[in-house]
């Protein structure tokens, strides 16, 4: 039972990581209608500027620095590729930020190189306990700033003039651009929002139990993209629970990998797609995703 309490609770807490990048790929698709599969070079970006700066000027700012640099890189693709592109499908834009992926990728990797690199984060190796359950304090903290900045999100997705701007312009673009709302200031703000999340996960991936940062750290992010699909890529509120789902099931079939060696090796990696294919074959807008109704 101590066994199962500890992979529940580390389950919830990566969940909670994995919100926040499929929350990342949510707000995108919601503001521009592109499935971004760039966002695990902002992850990596976003890491990357907290590892290689802390030393010099400690990590509370260099956390800030990778949240603000992840957030300007997101800015920076919106404004010079997608927003410049003449491609029409939004199929076609979504292969655009593979390219996009791919070119910032390889250039983080030449930078990382061989390293693994420390995030220089406070919590260290601490380990808190909880009675007979033990639980490393990175997953703690995890979860509680991702349970806050999504809390956040959610309000202001909801309260604020941008958040109504957005849900606008996801529902009907051109009556909202005809209602004086700027979709390219929506869309902007979108990738800025999504890149400053990603680097937070970047942190929290890259941490005690982890060895650090690496070059394939950014792979990470796939993990979340099943969360966003499972979950409802148009759906806020779907990415937390695909989240959930994700890193619970993905903690439960590691943890328990030995007595399911019938199922073969590295099963708690494969987990997260084969639930988002079971799921999808029952609902195929997700969870929670909007449904599409045809008249015929």
């Amino acid at each position: 039972m101590t066994t199962f309490a500890e992979l529940l609770l580390n389950g919830i807490s990566m969940g909670a990581v994995y919100a926040l990048i499929a929350l990342g790929f949510v707000i995108i698709f919601k503001a521009s209608e592109v499935v971004n599969f760039a966002h695990a070079s902002l992850l990596l970006a976003g890491g990357f500027l907290v590892a290689e700066l802390h030393p010099s000027i400690g990590f509370w700012p260099a956390l800030l620095a990778g949240v603000a640099g992840a957030a300007l890189l997101g800015c920076l693709v919106e404004f010079l590729v997608i927003r410049r592109s003449k491609a029409a499908s939004h199929s076609v834009l979504a292969i655009v930020t593979i390219g996009v992926d791919i070119i910032l990728v390889t250039e983080l990797t030449r930078q990382i190189g061989t390293d693994v690199m420390a995030m220089g984060d406070p919590w260290r190796d601490k380990v808190l306990h909880l009675g007979p359950v033990s639980i490393a304090q990175t997953r703690v903290v995890a979860l509680l700033i991702a349970g806050v900045l999504i809390t956040a999100f959610l309000l202001a997705f909801k309260y604020t003039g941008w958040g109504v701007a957005m849900r606008a312009s996801a529902e009907d673009g051109e009556t909202a651009a005809l209602m004086g709302v700027r979709l390219g200031r929506v869309s902007l703000g979108a990738w800025a929002v999504a890149g400053a999340l990603a680097a937070v996960a970047a942190l929290f991936l890259a941490v005690f139990p982890t060895p650090g940062l690496d070059r394939t750290t950014g792979v990470i992010a796939l993990k979340a993209f099943p969360a966003a699909i499972l979950g409802g890529l148009d759906s806020t509120t779907g990415a937390l629970a695909g989240g959930l789902i994700v890193g619970v099931t993905e903690a439960l079939m590691t943890g328990y990998q030995s007595e399911m060696a019938f199922l073969g090796r590295g099963i708690g990696d494969v987990a997260p797609y084969l639930v988002m294919i079971i799921i999808l074959l029952v609902r195929p807008a997700g969870l929670l995703g909007t449904r599409e109704l045809t008249r015929v």
